[in-house]
């Protein structure tokens, strides 16, 4: 009896502990779990979700940057003190702005389609080049991603098409405008100040050339999204439209590059837009199609989650940005 007992003791003595010891081995896993899902959590970019129609569109932050004097950038035609007074009314700093980079990846259902690629890992280093991390978080893959649209050739949208000097998007095939690519590809842009957007050029897409559909205006990138030629921001700026279930959407691009100074004073010169008169024209035309349609757009560089819509209002344009239109 005695040896029973001391072996029952011996066993509820280890039951006990053991009880008492799958707590702690508890909290050491949650404590892992919780370390592992804020590290994920850290390197996710925020993202946002739409619902188009039968379309899923999700604009993806590459990541952002700060710049001081908005005058050297936006009304460059203008007094200094009109381009401060007009950010002062609108409830913004004046002496520096908040640049944002917005690619956006929409899945038709028969193709994943990714609207430019942001920095890429040479912004990293600065905080930006995102993008990779933010398909991961909406759920895909990048060798998921179908097609990849080229809006313009800009470093910005350009700099995520390789990467460690592979393709980043594996099984992709590439959609870009036959203007934008035939300029910046032409040698002649040496020694001068298109000269290394050229470089650019060479490295991040002439390797992709063999994969790429050369497009122009009305063209097709797969069922429901068109190509609008939309030039002067570079050569051969494109917009694109979607269109699912009777619901539509533009992706404007560098169309307008500030939700105030580019659309609230379209006809200020930009410093970045190279034909600044084609250009403000091609703002005009854009945002007066998107304004009498009612459309949501997504701009490139408004503010993330860089979706939202455009009423005519004096000189320009309102932006008034989306809340819940687009999950219901």
């Amino acid at each position: 009896m005695r040896e029973i007992s001391m072996k029952r003791r011996t066993l509820m003595g280890a039951g006990t502990l053991g009880v008492l010891a799958v707590p702690s081995l508890l909290t050491g896993v949650a404590v892992a779990e919780e370390k592992m899902e804020n590290r994920e959590m850290k390197s996710a970019p925020p993202i946002r979700s739409l619902k188009l129609g039968a379309f899923k569109v999700v604009a993806i932050n590459d990541g952002t940057r700060v710049s001081d004097k908005p005058h050297e950038t936006y009304g460059t035609n203008q007094p200094q003190q009109a381009v401060a007074e007009l950010l002062q009314r609108n409830f913004l700093p004046t002496d520096a702005l908040l640049n944002s980079y917005s690619p956006v990846l929409v899945d038709t259902g028969s193709d994943l389609v990714l609207f430019d690629t942001g920095m890429g890992e040479g912004g990293r280093e600065a905080g930006t080049g995102r993008l990779l991390d933010g398909i991961r978080a909406a759920g895909y893959l990048p060798e998921q991603v179908s097609v990849v649209v080229v809006t313009h050739m800009h470093g910005d949208h350009i700099g995520g098409l390789m990467e460690a000097g592979k393709p980043a998007f594996a099984n992709a095939r590439y959609v870009m405008g036959e203007a934008e690519y035939a300029f910046w590809k032409d040698p002649a842009r040496v020694g001068t100040p298109a000269e290394n957007g050229h470089k650019a050029v060479l490295e991040k897409v002439v390797p992709l050339a063999e994969k790429a559909t050369f497009i122009g205006d009305g063209a097709e990138v797969v069922p429901g999204i068109a190509a609008v030629a939309a030039f002067g921001h570079s050569p051969g700026h494109m917009v694109f439209r979607l269109d699912s279930d009777g619901r539509g959407m533009m992706l404007t691009a560098d169309t307008a590059n500030h939700y105030v100074l580019s659309l609230q004073r379209p006809d200020w010169e930009v410093r970045f837009d190279m034909d600044k008169t084609k250009a403000a024209e091609t703002r005009r035309r854009v945002f007066d199609m998107i304004a009498s349609e009612r459309l949501p757009f997504i701009g490139y560089h408004m503010p993330f989650p860089a979706v939202g819509f455009v009423e005519k209002q004096g000189e320009g344009y309102r932006f008034v940005p989306a809340s819940y239109q687009l999950d219901i």
